[in-house]
This record gives C-alpha cells, structure tokens and sequence, in this order.
C-alpha cells in the first residue's frame, strides 16, 4: 500500500513539473531548433545553416500568442538587416567606417520598421551577411534559413500546443492574498497589545515590500493572458482574463489600504508612546475584524480564480458570510473608537482613519462591487475590441451565434476547464 502511494506521489510531482514553464520552454525550443536543423540541411546552400536554428529557438516562446507576434518581428527583423547589408555591400564594402555607418542604418531601420526587442537583430543579421565574400548567396540563404526556423518555430506551438497558465497565475494571487492575511493577522495582534514604534515600522515596511509581490503576480498574470489570447483550447477566453485582472487590481488596492492603516498604526503608536495602540476593547475589536477581513482575503482570491461554476458558487458565499460577520464587527469597532476619540481628543484623527482603511477593504472585497467592475472592465475590453478589429468581432458573434443554435438543438453544455 505503501508503495502505490509513493508511486503515485511521484507520479503527481511529474506531472506537475510536466508543466512548469522553465521545463516546458527548454524542451519545445530544444525540439524547435533541432526540427529546423533538419529541414535547412536540406534547402539551405550553406553546410551549417545555423540561423534556421537560432531563429526557431528565439521564435518560440511559452505561449501562442507570443510566439505569433515575436515570429513575425524577428523574420521582419532579420529580413531587414539583409537587405540592408546587401546594399551596403554594392555601395561600400565591409571597412571600419562602412561597419559604422551600417550599425547605425541598421539600428535606425529596425526602429522605423518596428520590431521593437529585435531592433539589435536588424544589425546582427546585417553584419553577419556584410561579413562574408559571396554576399549574394549568402543573403539569400540567411532569409531561407530564417523564414525555416521562423515556420518550425509556429508550427511546434500549432503541433505540441503550449499550457494555459491560469492554474499558475491563480496560484500567484492566492499567494498574495495569503501574504497579506498574514501580515493583517500580525498588525491585529500588535494593535491588541503594546506596539512599541520600532515594531510598528518593521510592519509599515513589510507592506510596502508586498510591491514587489505584486510585480511578480503581475508577470504571472501577463503569462496567462497571453497563454489565452490565439487558443483554440480555451473558450471564454475574455472572461477569464478579466476576471483574474480584476480580481488582481483588488488586491492591488487593499495592498495600498493596508499600507495605509500601517502608517496610521505607526503615527498612533509614537503619539502614544509608551501607552498601548488602543484600549483593551477597542483593540480586541480590531483583532478579530483584522482577522475576519483576512479570511475574506483569501476567499477572495479563491473565488477570482475558481472557474468551475459550482466551486464558484461555495466560494462566493462563503465570502459572503465572512464579509457579513466582518461588517457586524466593524460596528462594533465604530462604536468604540468614537468613544475612544471623544476620550482623547488629540488623536481623533488617526483613530478616524483607522476606521476609514477598514471600511475601504471591506468595500473592495464586496461581491456587489466586485460583480459591477468585473461588468464593467468587460464592456470596456468588449468596446475596444469592437473599434479595433470589427471584422473578427462580427465573426466571433456570428459564430456564437451558430455555436449557441447547435447547442440548443443537441443539448450539449459544458465549459471549458
């Protein structure tokens, strides 16, 4: 029994590391590479034709979507550089200065024809071709060798179709929703007992560092709505990426809310000095709503990133019930700090702001809320769509509409995981 366990554990940790990006990457580009090899030992008139290689292995990237736009600029790119060369080749030569003027042409052409991180590119291929003597054959070999691994490179992400990193960036912002409840956790406990100032700061700089969190949930998300931009696999495509985008930008400002009351936390606690943050109540009361506003943190997070519809359903209220006990509790708290406040009249203010952060979290977190921005983020994306490619949007809808007519009559339904 022992062993089918482990076995199976094992089996699990290989199918999980299948899909890690850095294992995904190395092997698609590796097979890419090797594949456009093959081919350009066969059509190009060069015995190491290198270059089809090289451009498949920089063509091909984690997702379809990226790989689609950076194959055309880098075969934009190299093009261009070959052509340039060709006719610096008929006008100058290859000396000293003619390498300079070429490096600044190339440099100034790939700005002009757009390839944007390929604009070093444009002069490598350029210098390359100029450097060699049957520059004619050589050009044209480069662009054939190129345009291969430029097709290889499409065709591997066409044949072995790249994940969908939805389950990566969920795990991301799940992630920072657990950091953040942490560190709520932390500054209830604090506000409940004795903070000296110094303690104070150390959580007004830990928020600030959840910056840094959020650049790198930020790039995880970038990932996965590129993953499903192009994707024949993924349907609602749209949807989910708005979703987790909002879902994301709320985070993002309870991040800065909590920064915030760590700051009014710090100010409070050398205003106060040595006393305690708060009364006895009046902190206990802080605790626990810090630490329910916490969990609704985290259920949060699930919700954004559950797709399933049933999931969805068990996570949506369940946020809801902690929102509800949350808001009871911040009454409570209201209560107190107003008394608090008309006790000690010169600290009203940091006690009034106190009590404004807690209410801006909590109406971040609101499911109503949520549900009108998540509305309206996709009206807005729906729009540009619309102005930016109105062709392939009335193909879209026509096909939904067939789609939903062939759905009606066979009764099939489902959605996309």
């Amino acid at each position: 029994m022992r062993e089918v366990r482990e076995w199976t554990a094992q089996a699990q940790r290989i199918l999980h590391k299948r899909r890690d990006p850095v294992v995904v990457q190395t092997l698609r580009s590796a097979f890419a590479a090797t594949i456009a090899y093959v081919i350009a030992l066969r059509l190009s008139p060069e015995p190491a034709p290198l270059t089809a290689p090289l451009t498949a292995l920089l063509v091909v990237q984690v997702t379809l979507y990226a790989t689609l736009t950076n194959g055309f600029r880098r075969v934009n790119a190299v093009v261009t550089g070959v052509l340039v060369a060709i006719a610096f080749s008929l006008l100058v030569g290859l000396t000293w200065w003619s390498l300079a003027l070429l490096l600044v042409a190339s440099l100034a052409v790939g700005r002009l024809v757009r390839v944007e991180e390929y604009v070093p590119e444009v002069a490598i291929s350029a210098m390359l071709v100029l450097g060699v003597t049957t520059v004619g054959d050589t050009a044209w070999a480069r662009v054939v060798e190129t345009l291969i691994g430029a097709v290889v490179g499409l065709g591997c992400n066409l044949l072995l179709a790249p994940p969908v990193w939805v389950e990566e960036a969920g795990e991301s912002i799940e992630g920072l929703a657990r950091r953040l409840r942490q560190l709520m956790l932390r500054m209830g406990e604090e506000a409940a007992g004795g903070t000296p100032p110094d303690q104070a700061v150390e959580r007004l700089h830990e928020a600030r560092r959840l910056d840094h969190d959020i650049v790198e949930v930020d790039a995880a998300l970038k990932q996965a709505e590129d993953s499903l931009r192009l994707n024949p696999r993924v349907r609602e495509g749209l949807l989910h990426r708005v979703v987790l985008r909002t879902g994301l930008d709320t985070l993002e400002i309870c991040t800065v809310v909590l920064r915030v009351l760590a700051r009014s936390f710090t100010d409070l606690a050398k205003e106060r000095e040595p006393e305690p943050l708060f009364e006895a109540e009046t902190g206990a009361a802080l605790e626990q709503l810090l630490s329910e506003i916490a969990d609704a943190v985290v259920s949060f997070a699930v919700l954004v990133t559950t797709h399933l519809s049933a999931s969805a359903e068990s996570a949506e209220e369940r946020l809801t019930a902690e929102l509800r006990t949350a808001a009871g509790t911040r009454d409570k708290l209201a209560l107190l700090l107003r008394e608090e406040a008309e006790r000690e009249t010169e600290h009203w203010q940091l006690l009034g702001a106190v009590l404004t952060e807690v209410d801006r979290i909590l109406d971040e977190l609101d499911t109503e809320h949520r549900t009108r921005r998540l509305f309206e983020e996709l009206d807005r994306v729906s729009r540009e769509q619309r102005v930016r490619l109105p062709r392939l949007t009335r193909l879209r809808e026509r096909l939904g509409v067939q789609e939903q007519m062939w759905r009606n009559r066979t009764g099939v339904g489902g959605r996309y995981r």
